[in-house]
């Protein structure tokens, strides 16, 4: 049974007027260590296909697990930043189910005895402060990755063959499930686009992951359901799964709401299924109808001894953890002397840890904020990208502030430098070299430029020696024409003023 295909989208606002959005978000996170969570073999992203599997991650007859301490303690030490309980005593089950990407047939995870459980963490969004209930964070293992061949979008529908890569199968992964989330409905969006940044940040801070959403190391799950407004009974939910930048979680749950609304709407049920999520245009496609917990038969995995951290271990990693985000933002505002709009546009943006990094590369927080909100947010407005997507590095922002600064270029010959940076010329002063960005000081070229400007401009010149100073920008913008934005500004006004004086 799948849901009708015909039923009208509502508009997410108007769906709002009758229904009521309940979240929950399962986000995985791949942990960043050398081996993978059951073997010896290297996690390396990118590698050749099938180079980096043994029999134990390829499940051969035989083969026993050994668990990856240094997972154990990411997951610990996860746990503790979102303030959930640590297990003093838990242990691995096998999810069964079968998937040509699982080699194993089934899963080695954790169900019922999770090894973080009960803990929250807040998020802000327009200045107001959301309480995410964290439900648990379990170890587990990857799967291996299926590729589609011959079809127009890489997946199984039309498909001529896939091809199975296990490079992937068995490299750790905590499972981050949250609570019900329920808040005000015009604020869901975002509030599912925080707490994944959130978490995103948190792993960055604590050093476990590299969280790279776009080679899927951080992908968030979406469950929605709908209920009518002022309803306690909630409805059936989907699974949007694996959806892989900041934007698209949002433009996932907006998508959901339309189109449980207009299923509702229509009298039909919605069916309790996974969904795919389309970056092209925001929507999703059904994938499989859920399946529940008693579904995949769990039982305790035989081959692993369950997992006992001691307290004083525990105490001990607590004692590693960073500054809790809410705390690092307030400070880095006031060192930053940013108003609160300003922090709270940057938090929004997905901003702040690209901010940072810009201004240890040496670039001013206001100069830094100014590129990462502006001329950089346009560009991954224009092309879809998530901001810390776009092939520029913090370090080459500061870079290009410090040509700046030192007097080199303009704003408007940085826009250029961007265009350069972003399409892979090289560093920003390989960029100013190779297209000629350079600002003009030279007294001489920029002497000549002001005696045409005011040749060309009596009546704006006799205004200047009047004493009319504000005029001069006339003569400078028509200098600054004529060299294509290449003139020192500064420099061009005290020629003026010197000729005309």
């Amino acid at each position: 049974m799948s849901t009708p295909t015909k039923t009208p989208l509502v508009p997410f606002d108007d769906a709002l007027t009758r229904y009521e959005p309940v979240m929950g978000l399962e986000v995985h996170v791949e942990l960043g260590t050398r081996t993978k969570m059951f073997c010896g073999c290297a996690t390396e992203f990118g590698a050749e296909p099938n180079t980096q599997v043994c029999p134990v991650c390829l499940g051969l007859p035989g083969a026993l697990p050994v668990v990856n301490a240094k997972a154990v303690e990411s997951a610990i030490r996860i746990g503790l930043a979102l303030n959930c309980e640590i297990a003093e005593w838990c242990r691995f089950a096998r999810k069964n189910y079968f998937y040509p990407d699982q080699p194993k047939n089934f899963q080695t995870s954790q169900y019922d005895e999770p090894i973080a459980f009960d803990g929250y963490t807040d998020v802000e969004v327009d200045g107001e402060v959301y309480r995410i209930e964290i439900e648990r964070a379990h170890m587990e293992e990857d799967t291996g990755k299926s590729l589609h061949v011959g079809g127009a979008t890489g997946r199984i529908h039309g498909a001529d063959h896939s091809l199975l890569d296990y490079n992937r199968a068995g490299i750790p992964l905590i499972e981050i499930v949250t609570r019900t989330i329920e808040v005000p409905g015009d604020k869901a969006p975002a509030v599912a686009r925080a707490y994944v940044n959130q978490l995103r940040d948190l792993m960055l801070a604590l050093g476990v992951s590299d969280a790279r959403m776009d080679q899927g190391s951080l992908r968030a799950d979406v469950n929605l359901s709908l209920k009518p407004t002022g309803s306690s009974t909630l409805g059936t939910r989907s699974e949007t799964k694996n959806v892989n930048s900041f934007r698209s979680v949002e433009r996932a749950v907006r998508y959901e709401v339309g189109r449980h609304a207009g299923i509702l709407d229509a009298g039909q049920k919605v069916v309790q299924e996974t969904r795919h999520f389309h970056e092209s245009d925001g929507s999703t496609s059904s994938g499989r109808e859920k399946s529940d917990a008693e579904d995949y038969r769990y039982f305790p995995e035989p081959d692993l001894a369950p997992v006992a951290p001691s307290r004083a271990w525990v105490d001990e990693l607590r004692g590693t953890l960073p500054e809790p985000p809410s705390e690092r933002r307030k400070r880095l505002q006031a060192e930053w002397e940013f108003s609160d709009l300003d922090m709270r546009d940057t938090i929004g943006a997905g901003a702040l840890e690209l901010i940072v990094a810009t201004v240890e590369a040496g670039a001013a927080p206001q100069a830094a904020r100014k590129w990462w909100l502006g001329e950089l947010a346009r560009r991954s407005n224009d092309t879809g990208v998530d901001l810390a997507a776009l092939p520029i590095t913090p370090a080459q922002v500061a870079g290009i502030q410090a040509l700046i600064d030192a007097g080199k270029i303009n704003d408007k010959l940085a826009r250029d430098v961007f265009d350069g940076v972003l399409a892979g010329e090289g560093t920003p002063e390989e960029v100013v070299a190779s297209r000629g960005l350079e600002v003009v000081s030279d007294d001489g070229a920029l002497g000549e430029a002001v005696d045409r400007a005011i040749e060309a401009n009596p009546d704006v010149a006799d205004k200047i020696r009047d004493g009319k100073l504000q005029a001069a920008g006339a003569l400078i913008g028509a200098v600054m024409k004529e060299m294509r934005g290449q003139a020192d500004a500064g420099r061009v006004r005290e020629l003026i003023l010197e000729k005309l004086s």
